[in-house]
């Protein structure tokens, strides 16, 4: 059994957020069907690292779907996509505000051809407001949420996370929406409804308390590169084999068996540092006895004095150190999988882990319309459209 199995999704989306949405939902179980326009397909097939022409990215992100090539700029495509929406209970599609409107497949009128459906829509800027129609890609909406201003070392140039990490969000608040329309549907008398997420907001949503602090102290939060402002002692520390150890002493009685642990009773029994509040007035106080502990040990002799001590440490793992790590390997979190010519290739498992239905990977990442046909025969499409369809560029 699988959590979604029944669950129809038609995928209409490019690159990142809508397409990690529908990769979740196929995780565990839901059919998806992928749109791609002919030819190229998914930019993605195309992004960073190619193996033998495709992205290995590719496989990672569209494991589990069916792809199927479309024009949506023709009359044909579009009435396809009417005739898979009349079957579908979920679609994704993370075009510029417009887009769909402009082919006749507008909320509106899904809505009216299946009144059942959920419609997740991810844009820059969502679907209403004066911003709606820019384009807007994750590295604009971590900025406009606020994390581009904080990541990086004060008075330096703001950094991007290394990741896109605003199509992820958006992508993981876009499942979060589906789950809850599909729930009130099958609750509440068969209607389906639109999903609105917008990169930006998924980004501030994480902000944690930059806005109420901002309301009533006035306080513009800045970047403080591997501390955390506010919150004592968090921080990476220099160990004696030039590596960074990461320690989180931030709780009052785990400051206390770390001040134990690296022999500094006085701050331990200081009475100004029994609690978060007063440990910041004093962080570089702390950090620096904390740094003069960790010169002392390589790495991993910190590490294990940390853990035996029940105090929250960790190292800055780069991709070897994931490949070769035995908790990841012990979690399933990385899956042996084969390229199309065989080629071994490690990717990422599945989060989140169910007791009872966990996600799986039934199928690997499909080649571009490599279920065009299928799929269009099950709509009653007969072979000789299809070929006249091919000729003129349509599928």
């Amino acid at each position: 059994m699988k959590p979604l199995d029944g669950l129809r999704v038609l995928e209409l989306g490019q690159l990142i957020a809508g397409p990690f949405a529908s990769k979740m939902l196929a995780e565990f179980g839901a059919r998806v069907i992928k749109v791609e326009p002919p030819g190229t397909g998914d930019p993605l097939r195309k992004w960073r690292l190619l193996h033998e022409g495709t992205s290995v990215w590719w496989e990672a992100q569209s494991r589990n779907k069916e792809s199927i090539t479309l024009d949506l700029r023709t009359p044909e495509g579009q009435a396809v996509v009417k005739q898979l929406v009349q079957q579908s209970d979920v679609l994704i599609e993370n075009f510029r505000p417009g887009t769909l409107e402009a082919w006749g497949l507008s909320w509106e009128e899904l809505h009216a051809l299946h009144p059942g459906l959920v419609m997740l829509r991810v844009s820059g800027y969502g679907q209403s407001g004066p911003y709606r129609d820019r384009p807007g890609f994750g590295v604009v909406g971590e900025a406009m949420g606020g994390l581009r201003h904080l990541s990086g070392e004060p008075g330096r140039t703001p950094v991007r996370v290394g990741v896109s990490i605003g199509d992820s969000l958006s992508a993981l608040h876009g499942v979060i929406g589906i789950l809850l329309a599909l729930r009130h549907r099958d609750q509440h008398g068969g209607e389906g409804q639109m999903v609105d997420v917008a990169l930006y907001e998924s980004v501030f949503n994480m902000m944690e308390s930059l806005l109420p602090e901002y309301s009533v102290f006035g306080a513009i939060r800045q970047p403080a590169g591997s501390s955390l402002p506010g919150i004592a002692p968090s921080n990476a520390y220099q160990c004696a084999d030039g590596k960074y150890v990461l320690v989180a002493g931030n709780g009052d009685s785990i400051f206390r068996r770390l001040m134990d642990l690296i022999g500094r009773a006085d701050l331990r029994d200081d009475p100004a540092l029994a609690q978060n509040d007063g440990r910041v007035k004093q962080v570089d106080r702390i950090d620096a006895a904390i740094s003069a502990w960790a010169a002392q040990h390589s790495l991993d002799e910190a590490l294990d004095t940390l853990n035996k001590a029940r105090i929250p440490a960790g190292k800055i793992y780069d991709a070897a150190d994931i490949a070769s790590d035995p908790h990841y390997r012990a979690r399933d979190m990385i899956l042996e999988s084969r390229l199309p010519d065989g080629t071994p290739v490690h990717l990422p498992g599945i989060v989140p882990k169910l007791s009872a239905t966990p996600g799986r990977v039934y199928r690997s990442a499909p080649a571009l319309g490599q279920h065009t046909d299928e799929i269009l025969e099950g709509l009653g499409i007969d072979g000789a459209t299809r070929d006249a369809w091919r000729a003129r560029g349509i599928i």
